[in-house]
């Protein structure tokens, strides 16, 4: 069921967890286009500030996509704008745990502003701020 514009309040949260898998990779890859060695070759990788194989950063942005477009507001959200920061890398193996807080609504505009974060344990992997249009209530 999803949250309208009048049940968001500031403070109010959810979250999406999700273990990295190699078959997310290749088909996050494939669906992208982005085939950087720096996700598909771990010897190339090795050389690198990584020192190994990452995941796609936009792979692991997705799964705040899943919260706001799954959880809170949920179904029947558009997606309007996301400002992302990319802290550290994520790998094979690791779960990555996206949590996304009403910092404010702009029922005026019917917009509603997220701060966003992706955790791997204890490691803010990316920070963001969210903009979205919730659904709209049914007519009785």
């Amino acid at each position: 069921m999803p949250y309208y514009m009048e049940d968001l309040k500031p403070g109010m949260s959810e979250s999406f967890s999700h273990t990295v898998t190699e078959r997310d990779i290749q088909l996050f890859g494939e669906i992208s286009g982005d085939m950087n060695p720096a996700h598909f070759d771990e010897e190339w990788a090795k050389k690198t500030v990584f020192k190994g194989r990452i995941a796609h950063g936009v792979l692991t942005a997705s799964y705040i996509s899943t919260v706001l477009g799954m959880k809170m507001p949920g179904p029947g959200t558009i997606f309007v704008a996301l400002g992302t920061q990319f802290k550290a890398p994520v790998r094979i193996g690791d779960t990555v745990v996206a949590t996304c807080t009403v910092r404010e609504t702009i029922p005026e505009k019917r917009r509603v502003l997220f701060d966003c974060v992706c955790k791997v344990g204890d490691t803010v992997v990316i920070e963001a701020e969210a903009a979205v249009m919730p659904p709209k209530r049914p007519q009785a």
